[in-house]
């Protein structure tokens, strides 16, 4: 098990922190050696050899309870959330790290963690949970791409939520999910969750990049507001725009040069806006 806050014991070294597993389990000295040395190397912290646990940094902390975790060859490791002490960019950096020494050693890995990237990064599969519920299981592009539920959409990732109702199915998993806010009423081609059907409660549920801003009214199914923020974040500007009194999140690029006060129509991608679950 990797916990949270690493319980690196600090009056042992990197090589005493990690042999442990193996000395309580009396594994032969030369084993010890040859197990330890090779995965300290695995976690990348062979110029550390020698070193007192209390020289060892946050993250390479986080890389020693690793290794101990792993120097015996369990059958399952347990991460409990073992980044959320780290700051933003070792963070980053350590994500991609433990994806790839948990391909090499290849033990099922059970990862809890409540940041939402961790969850897609290290994930093969993904159980999202509520109050001891489980909400939906997938890969990180399902449950991303294809969240069953409002709790779900919310969860992972940023999406707009809508309350409607479902006004027409066609088959295949497609219908058109109806909204009104302050009297105005529109009707959008939406995928719909599993079990929903003509006349239900439904949420729809659209992410920031698969709304399209335009200055000119396209064809089919748009709606229009105004533009009332925008931030730039570099690759894309984050924008908000009001349609009655709803504020719609979007990625727009920034050669779009949309600016504050602009009246603009709105065009949901209909392959990626769904009508979920309440």
């Amino acid at each position: 098990m990797v916990i949270q806050s690493y319980a690196i014991w600090p009056h042992m070294t990197l090589e005493k922190n990690v042999s442990y597993p193996l000395d309580i389990r009396k594994v032969n000295q030369s084993e010890i050696d040859d197990r330890v040395l090779a995965t300290i190397r695995l976690v990348g912290l062979e110029d550390m050899m020698g070193k007192d646990a209390t020289q060892l940094s946050g993250g390479q902390q986080q890389r020693a309870a690793l290794a101990r975790a792993i120097v015996f060859h369990p059958k399952l490791l347990l991460f409990d959330e073992p980044l959320s002490n780290l700051d933003l960019k070792l963070r980053e950096k350590m994500r991609v790290e433990l994806k790839r020494i948990q391909n090499e050693v290849g033990i099922t890995s059970v990862y809890v963690t409540h940041d939402q990237a961790e969850a897609l990064v290290m994930s093969d599969d993904i159980i999202v949970m509520s109050k001891g519920k489980i909400e939906q299981t997938g890969g990180p592009h399902a449950i991303y791409a294809r969240p069953r539920t409002r709790y779900v959409s919310n969860f992972i990732g940023i999406a707009n939520l809508i309350e409607g109702r479902i006004a027409r199915t066609s088959g295949e998993g497609r219908g058109e999910i109806e909204i009104t806010r302050n009297g105005e009423r529109a009707l959008l081609p939406c995928l719909l969750a599993d079990g929903l059907s003509e006349g239900d409660a439904a949420v729809l549920s659209v992410r920031p990049e698969n709304i399209h801003a335009m200055r000119e009214k396209p064809e089919g199914h748009s709606l229009e507001g105004e533009v009332i923020q925008t931030v730039f974040l570099g690759n894309y500007l984050d924008c908000r725009v009001r349609w009655q009194d709803f504020e719609w999140k979007i990625q727009a690029h920034p050669r779009e040069h949309l600016r504050e006060g602009e009246r603009v129509y709105l065009h949901l991608d209909a392959d990626h806006t769904l009508a979920v679950l309440p």
